[in-house]
Formats: C-alpha cells, structure tokens, sequence
C-alpha cells in the first residue's frame, strides 16, 4: 500500500499554498508515496479577508478534517506566523483534535512543519518551535529538515526563508514577496526527504507486524 502524505496548510496571501504544492511535487518523487495537498477550514469573514486583500483560496484543495489526519501515515503542516506563533486558523484546526488526541490515533506518526512570516526577525524559527508542542501532545515524531539541503542551507548572499526546522518564506510586510527559487527548492527537498523517512518508518512498522504474526 502507498504511504499517505497530508500536507496540511494554511495560507492568507498564497505562499504557504505555494509551498505546500512545492513540497507535494518532493514527496511525489518518492516511489510508493501518495501525497495529498489538504487546507484547513478559514476562520475569518469574507468581509476582513477583503480588507486584508488576502488571496482567494484554492478549490483544488479540499478542505481537512481532524479525523482525516488519522488517515495518513505522515503529515506536514503549513502556516503563517502571527507574533511568533502559529496562525490562529491552523491552531483551531488542531484544537479540534481532541478526540485523535484520547485515542492517540495519531502517536507515532511523523509530522514536519512548513511556514511564512512577513520579515527575516518575524519568527521563521519560533513558529517553528511553539509548533512542536502540538506534536508532542499527540505523540508524533517530528521530523526536521536540518541541514540535509546542504550547501543551501548555508548561502548568505541572498534573503532566503527556512531553517533546521523546516522550508520557509518571507512574505514582505505587506505580503507583496514571493517565494525565491531556493526556497522553492527547499520546499520540494522537505517533501522528498519527509517522505521517504515515512515511507520508511511505514515498512518498518509492517515488517515489525509480519514478524510479530509468524512468531505468534
């Protein structure tokens, strides 16, 4: 069976969309994947996103469910940054996992994150870490990027989002940037590299259970 990749996200201006369909054309490249781009529901009214001249949202994305999460044999989250933390939407959307919670449907089940801020001091790696928490509780195994981009990972020579964490972008204080080619890049090697670290913990995991059964 393919192992399930939900890359679950959400964006206002576009650029955690942008990078969750980047990371998606990663994990694809991984023979045996099935990656799936997931958005969370919107919280705001039609009236504010207006005024905030957010981007329409993608109907090629189906809406998640909490529940859906225990579907996937991996999952990575994608959000903007508000002060530092997590974009009130997403964290909605796990607050509403209460039920995977009691039941730990979800424990040992690798996650990463993936984010947005508007400035390089608006909390690329904070996001990051205060994220992280809502792993734990569930039990997930989180699953960072570190510095396996290699010589990417250390270029100065231009502004570039991202860290040990996970991919990132800067969207401009006024949302107006858009990803860079490194940060694409980035993004696509996440997927890549997420994925098969799944993939792997997957056969593992069935291997275990074989193994298991015989000796049973």
């Amino acid at each position: 069976m393919a192992t399930k990749i939900y890359i679950v996200y959400y964006s206002t201006w576009g650029h955690v969309a942008t990078l969750a369909e980047e990371i998606k054309k990663g994990a694809d490249a991984v023979p045996g994947v099935e990656a799936t781009v997931w958005r969370v529901v919107e919280t705001l009214p039609e009236d504010v996103l207006g005024k905030m001249g957010a981007a329409p949202a993608h109907e090629d994305h189906p809406v998640i469910s909490p529940r859906d999460l225990a579907d996937a044999d991996g999952v990575l989250l994608g959000f903007p940054t508000r002060f530092g933390m997590m974009a009130a939407q997403m964290k909605a959307f796990i607050d509403a996992t209460g039920g995977l919670w009691q039941s730990q449907a979800l424990a040992g089940k690798p996650a990463g994150v993936f984010l947005s801020t508007g400035t390089q001091g608006g909390g690329q790696e904070t996001t990051a870490l205060t994220a992280v928490t809502q792993l734990v509780h569930h039990g997930m195994l989180f699953v960072p990027l570190g510095y396996t981009f290699g010589a990417g990972m250390f270029g100065v020579d231009e502004v570039r989002g991202g860290s040990p964490y996970g991919a990132g972008t800067f969207a401009g204080a006024d949302g107006s940037r858009t990803p860079s080619e490194v940060e694409l890049a980035v993004a696509r090697h996440q997927g890549t590299y997420f994925a098969g670290i799944a993939k792997k913990l997957k056969v593992g995991a069935a291997a275990l259970d074989a193994e298991a059964s015989a000796s049973a």
